[in-house]
């Protein structure tokens, strides 16, 4: 297994629509083996492939160390679809895209969603809580989209420092990234 760089805010491919896996592959597998990897040694608790420079619909999360879902198994979200959503709360996220940027997000409380497995079998599932939302999260960014995107424009002007001296590279983390500067170049 190997520690793949996250690209980090600025990068294109983050702004880009993720391509359904078509078939379980060994290059499948090894990515996912890949992206649980990165997203633990980062610290993180959902990673989505175009997170790691690959556009394709597949998402890792582990939230087994978190309080409220203490022994939740990891999972493996192949071409995840949100069937239905309901309720509303309000939550503070971050990003490991655009790191030492927080704030709160209104997402649903709870969904219903549908994904193919590790073993590329389908599956039907209905979160809520905590759990919903790292779904919804990273499906965001399987469609390119941000949690910043989901913040009023005078939210968005408050944080517009800091993604600057993101998207230039100007920060620092404990794990391996591609900032924007370094993709364009």
């Amino acid at each position: 297994m190997s520690v793949l760089p996250i690209h980090t805010y600025g990068s294109a491919v983050l702004r880009k629509k993720a391509q359904p896996v078509r078939e379980l592959t060994n290059e499948t597998v090894k990515l996912i083996m890949d992206m649980f990897e990165t997203m633990h040694n980062a610290d993180g608790i959902g990673l989505a492939a175009n997170q790691v420079g690959v556009l394709r619909r597949v998402v890792v999360m582990d939230l087994s160390e978190m309080e409220e879902t203490k022994g939740l198994k990891p999972i493996v979200l192949i071409n995840p679809v949100i069937v239905s959503e309901e309720g509303s709360w309000t939550m503070e996220e971050g990003c490991l895209s655009i790191p030492e940027v927080r704030d709160h997000v209104e997402r649903s409380e709870k969904v219903k969603f549908k994904f193919k497995n590790a073993d590329f079998q389908e599956v039907n599932l209905e979160a809520s809580g905590l759990v919903a939302r790292v779904i919804l999260h990273e499906i965001d960014h399987l469609n390119g989209i941000l949690f910043i995107d989901h913040l009023t424009s005078a939210k968005k002007k408050l944080h517009a420092p800091r993604l600057r001296m993101i998207q230039k590279g100007d920060f620092e983390v404990s794990y391996p990234v591609a900032t924007a500067a370094e993709v364009a170049a």
